[in-house]
């Protein structure tokens, strides 16, 4: 089935083509094709995790070079390694669950044929970007994972906070691709090939300066800080949430956001390469960790509080990725690698469990709003337990996935007390703000009764995938244990990790004190309400405001960046339109003048010398033939003016000045009474012509 791996893509992919020319005109049959097409991938990635766990981790590829250049290769293949195989397993478990969801979810909608096709796609595109085995190839199914996610956000376009959103996203995240293309030009220079095996070799040969080298993972992980939602890139995320929970479930937790993730853990070998690209790494993944963790505190909206949650967790796994490059290139030994990608993969599972719970309540209730919520266990058990089994989770409580990960991350931090206080500090908000949330969306009284009223669990087809998501976001980190740890660590990451051979009972236990203690203070805050949050708040007002308003970070940037830009574009615009544009009206303009003074003066000055030349010459001709009529008297008559013209100048009777103007008026006047008599004369002829006629 390795061989065939090509196939878990190609089947979404086969889905999407089929509902958007064959079925989007019957939705349960478009639906039920795309959950089959999904569920298909599923099986085979299971049937590809067993096979390589059969060959104890060893890596199939399979490419060929589709075109060359001199220096330069591009390939389309396939690399299924370990890291492969498990992401494979986790992107089509929370895709199948995702699909299956939203045939309830998405029921009445005028679009629901559409919504399935834009999923297949998305999993198409994030199934081809774990399968690549090249940067080239990854950056293509890199961006159609941000285009069909633009879609997905904005998938209720006609809402203008959905369109806003998607416009965001798919900007914000452009900017960081703008660093990843970079990085990708520096490898294309200096190793001369985009496969990663080929790449990390020459790397470690010396290919790349060091300079270069941390330009180059720098670049490549501004990817990652887009894609991920890091700081300072993080301000999309939040506002994904316009679109529907489905969507949001599947970008925010195994998917779209786990791409960056992804994208570091693949490039590792690039970054233990450059001990100060993976310390801008980890430093950039604390300060987003713990940033997302604080506003989280403050938020109402339940699927923004998720939002947040998604954002920090996300830093949790970049920091530790980023300390285990740093360690590893100063000859230390660390768990980051391994506690950020097994980190990644406990939280899809339990991440995506939140988001559909979350969905499942607003499905209920009809609001995001924790305040008009309240006592929703009594209507939504399902939902409320399974919930709150995903908060344990995400909590690191024992037994629960998110225990293992978390407590990896904890361990990656040792050597690093700075990390290891804020991590721990950032372990205790996230138990305090999702159980705060479970507190105020499922227990006490109704705050909103009329919503209340009207609460109703979610059909089968909504609360089943919840179910199967709670059960792995309780089993998911058993893989971690204590007896299992050695070998799991060895098959995914290829190494056991020197310094933590077997479970830390002293770090799990500060790391569950950490987490429960959080838990307690919700508690007393929002169940026993032993304590008042608004003292707090009130108490504390700067801060939370800075917190509640979210650092001011969209305000800065519409200040900073937005503004200026769009000042710039009104000015180019007013440019264009009346320089630009003036310019060339201006132009033709002129042209159209310089036509018109053309058209007169050949109308007017060629043609009308050409005319008035013709009318003198037709009109000389009407007057002469008067002369020419064959009267001899007449004849006689001319000759003797013309002799009497020349007698008077012979003898010098006009004066010389004055003899040819007189003599051309005798001359004229001449030849009109000359004309005059020609003309009575043939007259007279005529009429005697005619008198005879009419005898």
């Amino acid at each position: 089935m390795t061989e065939h791996s090509y196939l878990i893509c190609l089947l979404p992919a086969f889905s999407f083509v089929m509902i958007v020319f064959f079925l989007r005109w019957k939705e349960k049959v478009a639906a039920g094709f795309s959950i089959a097409m999904i569920l298909a991938s599923w099986v085979m990635s299971v049937i590809v995790l067993i096979e390589t766990l059969a060959r104890h981790g060893h890596a199939y590829e399979a490419f060929y070079n589709f075109l060359t250049f001199p220096g330069l290769n591009f390939q389309i293949g396939i690399l299924v390694d370990p890291l492969t195989a498990v992401m494979l397993v986790v992107v089509t478990t929370v895709g199948s669950c995702v699909q299956i969801y939203s045939v309830g979810y998405m029921h009445g909608d005028p679009r629901f044929s559409r919504f399935f096709s834009y999923l297949s796609l998305f999993l198409f595109s994030m199934l081809g970007l774990v399968l690549a085995n090249n940067f080239f190839m990854i950056f293509i199914f890199w961006e159609l994972v941000g285009l069909t996610s633009y879609l997905l956000i904005g998938f209720w376009f006609e809402k203008k906070s959905a369109a806003d959103a998607c416009k965001k996203a798919f900007l914000t995240t452009r900017t960081g691709d703008l660093g990843f293309l970079v990085g990708l030009f520096l490898i294309a220079v200096y190793c001369g090939t985009f496969n990663y095996g080929e790449v990390f070799d020459k790397i470690a040969m010396g290919a790349m300066s060091t300079g270069v080298l941390t330009a180059a993972a720098i670049f490549i992980f501004a990817g990652a800080v887009g894609k991920s939602a890091q700081f300072p890139l993080h301000v999309w995320l939040p506002d994904a949430m316009e679109g529907p929970t489905p969507v949001s479930a599947l970008i925010h937790a195994a998917t779209m956001v786990a791409a960056g993730v992804y994208l570091v853990a693949r490039s590792m070998s690039m970054f233990v390469a450059s001990a100060d690209g993976s310390m801008v790494v980890a430093i950039i993944g604390l300060v987003t960790s713990f940033m997302a963790a604080t506003i989280a505190l403050t938020q109402f909206d339940i699927k923004r509080v998720l939002a947040y949650s998604t954002i920090s967790q996300l830093g949790y796994m970049i920091m530790a990725l980023g300390l285990y490059g740093y360690d590893t290139a100063h000859g230390q030994h660390s768990v980051g690698y391994y506690a950020g990608t097994f980190h990644l993969m406990t939280h899809a599972f339990f991440k995506g469990l939140l988001f559909l719970g979350a969905g499942s309540v607003i499905h209920g209730v009809h609001t995001n709003d924790i305040r008009e919520m309240g006592g929703l266990y009594n209507k939504m058990k399902t939902t409320a337990i399974t919930f709150m089994i995903a908060s344990f989770s995400i909590a690191g409580i024992f037994p629960f996935a998110g225990l293992w990960s978390k407590d990896e991350i904890v361990a990656a931090t040792l050597h690093h007390p700075v990390f290891l206080i804020l991590t721990l500090a950032i372990a205790f908000m996230t138990a305090f703000y999702m159980w705060r949330l479970c507190f105020l969306t499922f227990t006490g009284e109704p705050r909103d009764q009329h919503r209340y009223d009207h609460a109703h669990e979610s059909p089968r087809v909504m609360t089943w995938p919840l179910v199967f998501l709670a059960f792995l976001a309780v089993t998911a980190g058993w893989v971690g244990l204590p007896w299992l740890h050695h070998g799991f660590s060895s098959f995914v990451f290829h190494e056991a990790p020197p310094e933590h051979h077997g479970p830390s009972y002293a770090l799990m236990i500060i790391s569950l004190t950490v987490g429960l203690s959080g838990i307690g203070l919700a508690y007393l805050m929002y169940y026993k309400k032993s304590l008042s949050p608004d003292v707090l708040v009130n108490k504390f007002r700067p801060i939370y405001n800075l917190l509640y308003n979210k650092y001011y970070f969209d305000e800065l940037y519409n200040v900073v960046i937005i503004r200026p830009l769009l000042s710039f574009a009104n000015f180019m615009w007013k440019f264009d339109a009346n320089v630009i544009d003036g310019l060339v009206n201006l132009i033709a303009w002129l042209t159209v003048l310089w036509a018109d003074v053309k058209q007169w003066f050949d109308k007017w000055i060629i043609d009308g010398a050409v005319n008035g030349a013709g009318w003198i010459v037709r009109q000389t001709g009407e007057g002469l033939k008067y002369v020419q009529n064959g009267k001899a008297q007449f004849y006689t008559l001319f000759i003797s003016i013309i002799i009497v013209f020349i007698g008077l100048i012979k003898y010098e009777l006009i004066y010389l000045a004055w003899g040819w103007p007189i003599m051309t008026i005798i001359f004229v006047i001449g030849v009109l009474l000359l004309t005059f008599v020609s003309r009575s004369t043939r007259q007279g002829t005529n009429r005697e012509i005619a008198q005879e006629d009419k005898v």
